[in-house]
């Protein structure tokens, strides 16, 4: 079984962590011109479409 050969240090480890963000959602422009966030419905027009 493959074994580290000795620690990682904390500098190393967080280089390799910074790929992991969280992205947030942004509004989007739906199809009669209003804003709503991705995959959730139109509450002008109540239409669904992500």
């Amino acid at each position: 079984m493959a074994v580290p050969k000795r620690r990682v240090s904390h500098t190393r480890a967080a280089k390799r962590r910074t790929h992991y963000k969280i992205t947030l959602k942004r509004p989007v422009k739906d199809s009669d011109g209003s804003w709503k966030m991705p995959h959730m419905v139109n509450p002008n027009t109540g239409e669904y479409k992500s």
